[in-house]
């Protein structure tokens, strides 16, 4: 765990800046340094990803003495996530400066230094950036029993009358779900999956190769193929990054976009792969084996439809069209 966290402050020294990127060199910065991290270890690139986002979200919404802070732990080798499924029947709630309940799917928790929650109030979805060290939960691993991405922790935490200070609340109600950061923030772990997909062609180029069986047509084709879905991926995350600050009404369903070429190929690259492997793939010892369960479980992120959806409105109103 230590290890992982070491890589996130590692990572983090590579980043021009620590906020939203400002323009289509920042961002794409950005997301070839996710790419890449996924491409290496995607339970890294998950929690990565993480941390770029609670750092953004509390530079973001958080005051002056905040983002100070919060760039002062990193600076310090801090790790960030954001925590915000709520536990079913135990949803976290904040009263009288006290919280309590849970979170599920909390990635990285018992790594992590620093945690985002959100809890409900009247006025919506309300962030806390909480300090682990003073404000810790308790852990229930028994929840994580899983086929890929196990090494990114994520386990179900829970709080009892654990008492937060007024500075540990970032922004106003509402300021979580505000666009185009909540749906555009996708584009993120799209580019780690997309890694995901190149480390697929990377594990299987090194296997025929050092059996021997890199030039034999059939296989000289899968490697084709397999090349073809990463750069697919890739290519999708590079035309989305390209239109985030071109096109204010095409951004999101860009992403979309992203999101979905994304989740095609992968779903092709596994069974590509898997193909070209063979059954030394499911040798829990073959690199390949990891990469194929944590990119199934990562490329698992919710409403795939709805991003189909968003696409082909998008299309419908003459705003995203294709071109070269």
């Amino acid at each position: 765990m230590t290890d992982l966290r070491r890589a996130i402050a590692a990572r983090s020294t590579l980043l021009p800046c620590l906020g939203d990127p400002v323009d289509h060199g920042s961002l794409l910065h950005l997301l070839r340094l996710l790419y890449e991290t996924g491409r290496a270890d995607l339970p890294l690139g998950r929690l990565f990803e993480g941390h770029v986002d609670a750092v953004q979200i509390g530079l973001r919404y958080g005051t002056a003495d905040q983002a100070e802070r919060v760039v002062a732990a990193v600076a310090d080798g801090a790790a960030f996530g954001v925590w915000n499924a709520d536990l079913p029947g135990e949803a976290l709630h904040l009263h009288d400066g006290r919280l309590s309940g849970g979170k599920s799917f909390a990635s990285g928790a018992g790594l992590l230094t620093h945690a985002l929650v959100g809890v409900d109030l009247a006025g919506g979805r309300q962030l806390l950036l909480l300090d682990l060290a003073r404000t810790p939960p308790t852990i229930d691993r028994s929840f994580w029993r899983v086929t890929g991405m196990q090494r990114s922790e994520t386990h179900v935490v829970r709080w009892w009358d654990t008492p937060v200070a007024p500075g540990d609340l970032i922004g106003a109600p509402g300021d979580y779900v505000r666009e185009p950061w909540f749906s555009g923030g996708a584009l993120r772990f799209a580019a780690v999956q997309a890694g995901g997909i190149a480390a697929l062609l990377d594990h299987c180029t090194a296997h025929l190769a050092a059996a021997g069986r890199a030039d034999d047509p059939h296989q000289a084709g899968r490697l084709a193929a397999l090349y073809g879905l990463a750069e697919t991926a890739a290519g999708a995350i590079r035309t989305a990054a390209a239109g985030w600050f071109a096109d204010d009404a095409a951004r999101l369903p860009l992403v979309a976009a992203a999101r979905a070429a994304v989740y095609a190929a992968g779903g092709l690259a596994i069974e590509m792969a898997s193909q070209a492997v063979g059954v030394q793939a499911l040798f829990s010892a073959h690199p390949l084996a990891a990469a194929i369960t944590d990119l199934t479980m990562y490329l698992r992120q919710p409403a795939p439809d709805a991003q189909r959806m968003r696409v082909g409105a998008a299309v419908a109103a003459g705003v995203l069209t294709a071109g070269l």
